[in-house]
């Protein structure tokens, strides 16, 4: 027999997976210790641990694994059959129709215009707060993508518009916005990716009370302090139109003490990512709802509530941390709009969380 912990380094499945297997009666454990709830297993289960792993990184829906399962501890190997050959054309038609949705996608993008908003050779020169841009920074630098596959999130977006500097950050599963005042420009918008190293080197210039010289012409940016300059060229991309995505249905807003909230989810339950991994790597999930009382709960597994919200545990305490304040406004507009986290003092600093479908 092994443990619960045992079965999860031997399987691969996580610990939080094992239970929520077995509380979806997927992989039910041999046997469960009445005194202690604790969770043992039998050796062949562990066979069948893996294979549940398998269908799962597959796609394939727990309602058919289940049938797979019962199939191959017993004879009716050709149900298992049948049940693997199904999804596997479920699967090949779902690309075909994506590769088709795609191609017209990609044709309509060619035909698209897409305006600049200034010359890449007109040269834009304000000044801003090294405090307040260090603050923005400090809100939005998390959010920024790390996938090669992706270089158009690899920084962070500059977006100049009068005397406004928005700083934005996202990799699709998260995005981050903060803003701060400028003078010395004034104009038409103006926008530039800049890649993440040289954000980080530009923050590291922003130790002093003191204004700096931001400067974007043609493919460079510069961050000037006086003596010192961090300086190199923008990326070469289109930043998505963040200002859409940042439309979202009015919903239930709840006011977190960030210490509190922050133990609690980080000693509260947590539930496997049982659709996807982010970016290829499972996550854990925290599972949050509002209860009456205005409180934000962090829920176990199988709670039921069609008002629950899931999230990447990971990316919601970076977003804690980047709100930077004691007590925060935690948005919770539907089960599948993104989680918005809002600071108390303003409306122009906050972050979004994609929320993750649960399975039932």
């Amino acid at each position: 027999m092994r443990g619960i912990g045992e079965m999860a380094r031997a399987s691969g499945l996580s610990v939080s997976a094992l239970r929520f297997y077995d509380g979806a009666g997927v992989l039910v454990p041999a046997w469960v210790d009445p005194v202690t709830g604790y969770r043992w297993y039998g050796p062949e289960q562990l066979e069948e641990a893996g294979l549940l792993a398998r269908l799962r990184r597959a796609g394939m829906p727990l309602a058919d694994i289940r049938l797979v399962l019962a199939g191959w501890s017993g004879a009716d190997t050709d149900l298992v059959r049948k049940l693997l050959t199904a999804h596997l054309r479920r699967l090949e038609l779902g690309l075909a129709d994506a590769r088709s949705e795609f191609s017209t996608v990609r044709v309509l993008l060619e035909l698209r215009e897409n305006p600049m908003a200034l010359p890449s050779t007109t040269a834009v020169r304000l000044t801003v707060s090294a405090p307040e841009l260090a603050a923005a920074l400090d809100t939005v630098r998390f959010a920024a993508s790390t996938d090669p596959e992706l270089p158009t999130l690899g920084g962070v977006l500059f977006d100049i518009e009068g005397e406004v500097l928005r700083v934005v950050a996202t990799d699709r599963y998260r995005m981050a916005v903060a803003q701060t005042g400028t003078t010395g420009h004034g104009g038409p918008r103006v926008q530039a990716i800049v890649p993440s190293p040289l954000a980080d080197a530009m923050r590291a210039l922003l130790s002093r009370d003191t204004s700096v010289q931001l400067t974007v012409e043609g493919d460079r940016v510069a961050l000037e302090t006086g003596e010192l300059e961090a300086a190199g060229q923008r990326l070469d991309h289109d930043f998505p139109d963040y200002r859409r995505l940042v439309r979202l249905p009015a919903g239930r807003r709840a006011l977190v003490d960030v210490p509190a909230f922050r133990k609690a989810v980080e000693t509260g339950p947590v539930r496997a990512n049982e659709v996807r991994g982010q970016d290829g790597v499972s996550c854990d999930l925290s599972v949050l709802k509002v209860t009456a009382d205005g409180v934000v709960a962090v829920c176990e597994d199988g709670d039921g509530d069609q008002d629950l919200v899931a999230v990447n545990r990971d990316f919601l305490l970076d977003a804690l941390a980047a709100g930077a304040r004691d007590e925060l406004f935690l948005e919770f507009g539907a089960p599948k709009a993104p989680l918005a986290i809002r600071r108390t003092d303003t409306e122009d600093a906050f972050s979004l969380l994609m929320p993750v479908l649960l399975e039932n």
